[in-house]
C-alpha cells in the first residue's frame, strides 16, 4: 500500500475528482532536514531535473571559458527547452564555437514542445533535428566538454573522441557521473541505473540527497571551490536568461523571470522537480508517484516556493496562481480548481 501523502488534487466544483500522491524533501546545505513528506529515502530517477548538476563540469573544467559560452548558452546547457528558434540557434552556436555541428549530437530528434513552433515548421515542410530535442543544450554542453578533453588528450581526433559520449565509460559521462555523486553525497553504485530519454545514463537517487545537492549548488556550501564557482556562474546565467531553460509560457521560465536568483527550479520527467533557494539556504526535491508534471509536480513546487522563499505580496499572489489554478471548460466557464495539499 502506498504510504505517500496526497500532494495535489483536482476539484470539479467542490468535489475531489482525482488526487496525486508523492513525496518531497527540503534540506539545508549541511544535510539538515527542514521539512519532508512521504518516502524521501527511496532512490528515484531524477531525469532532467538534475541538468544543473550535469552542467557543472562544463564550467569547472574550463570548457565554458575555452569556447567563450554566453549566459544564454550556459542557461541552455541546463535546459529542457521547447525547441523554439532562440533555443535551436543557441545550441547550434555552442557547437560552432567548439568547431563541430549538429551531427555531433547524440540526443536524437523530436518535434519541438511548443505547438506554435511545430505548426510553423510543418508549414515550411521542415522536419525536426537533434537541435529541436529539449536536451540539445545539455548535449551541446557535453560536446563542448568533450572537445576540450580531446585537446587535453594531446590533439586526439576531435570527432573520433566525441563518438559515444553518451556511454557511461566515455570521459564526458565519467565527469558527469562524478558531479552527480559528489554534489548529492550519494553512492550511485547503491541505486539503479537506466537510460534517459536523451540516451545518457540516469541514476536513481533519493529525494533527500537530491535536495541536498540543490542546497549545495544554491549556497556553495559542501562543494569544492571550483564546483561552487561553477554553480554560481550557471545560476547567474539562468537568472539572466531564464527563457533558455524552458520557453514561452512555461513554469520554470516564468518563475525565474519573476523571482530571479532567489529561485532556480528545474522540471524532470515523470513527476520530478528540483529547486535551489539560495537566500533560504535550502534545496527542494519532489517526486509525484504517478509521474504527473503539469497537474501535480508543478503545483507542489509552486506551493513550496510560496512557503519557503522570501516573497512580497504580489510575488506570493503570482506563485499562488500556480499552486491553486482555476479549471475552465471550452466555454470559458469555471468548473473547478487544482490545488496543492502539502502537509505541514
Amino acid at each position: 500500500m502506498n504510504s505517500n501523502p496526497i500532494l495535489a488534487e483536482a476539484l470539479r466544483g467542490d468535489s475531489v475528482e482525482s488526487a496525486h500522491r508523492g513525496a518531497f524533501a527540503v534540506v539545508d546545505a549541511d544535510g539538515g532536514l527542514h521539512s519532508a513528506a512521504g518516502d524521501i529515502e527511496r532512490p528515484i530517477f531524477p531525469r532532467s531535473a538534475v541538468k544543473l548538476l550535469q552542467a557543472l563540469p562544463l564550467v569547472e573544467s574550463g570548457a565554458a571559458d575555452r569556447w567563450q559560452l554566453s549566459d544564454e548558452e550556459l542557461a541552455l546547457a541546463c535546459a529542457s527547452h521547447s525547441g523554439e528558434p532562440r533555443h535551436t540557434q543557441a545550441a547550434a552556436a555552442m557547437l560552432a564555437k567548439a568547431g563541430v555541428d549538429a551531427a555531433a549530437l547524440e540526443c536524437g530528434a523530436h518535434w519541438p514542445y511548443r505547438d506554435v513552433t511545430q505548426r510553423e515548421m510543418a508549414a515550411r515542410s521542415e522536419t525536426p533535428t537533434a537541435l529541436h530535442n529539449n536536451c540539445s543544450g545539455k548535449h551541446a554542453g557535453f560536446v563542448c566538454l568533450s572537445c576540450l578533453l580531446a585537446e587535453q588528450a594531446g590533439g586526439a581526433d576531435r570527432r573520433a573522441f566525441l563518438r559515444g559520449y553518451v556511454r557511461p565509460e566515455h570521459p564526458v559521462m565519467r565527469e558527469v557521473t562524478a558531479s552527480l555523486q559528489s554534489t548529492t553525497g550519494w553512492d550511485l553504485a547503491r541505486g539503479a541505473v537506466g537510460t534517459d530519454g536523451c540516451s545518457i545514463p540516469t541514476h536513481a537517487i533519493p529525494l533527500r540527497h537530491l535536495a541536498l545537492a540543490f542546497a549545495r549548488t544554491g549556497t556553495g556550501i559542501g562543494l569544492r571551490d571550483g564546483q561552487a564557482r561553477a554553480a554560481k556562474r550557471l545560476r547567474t546565467a539562468v537568472a539572466r536568461a531564464p527563457f533558455m531553460v524552458a520557453g514561452s509560457g512555461r513554469f520554470d521560465t516564468r518563475v525565474m523571470e519573476r523571482l530571479g536568483e532567489r529561485v532556480f527550479c528545474k522540471v524532470g520527467a515523470e513527476g520530478v522537480y528540483c529547486a535551489a533557494l539560495p537566500e533560504a539556504g535550502l534545496g527542494v526535491a519532489i517526486k509525484v508517484d504517478d509521474g504527473n508534471n503539469a497537474r501535480a509536480a508543478e503545483l507542489v513546487m509552486a506551493a513550496l516556493i510560496e512557503r519557503l522563499a522570501r516573497l512580497d505580496g504580489a510575488e506570493r499572489a503570482f506563485m499562488h496562481d500556480f499552486s491553486n489554478p482555476m479549471l475552465v471548460n471550452w466555454n470559458g466557464l469555471e468548473v473547478g480548481r487544482l490545488r496543492a495539499t502539502l502537509p505541514r
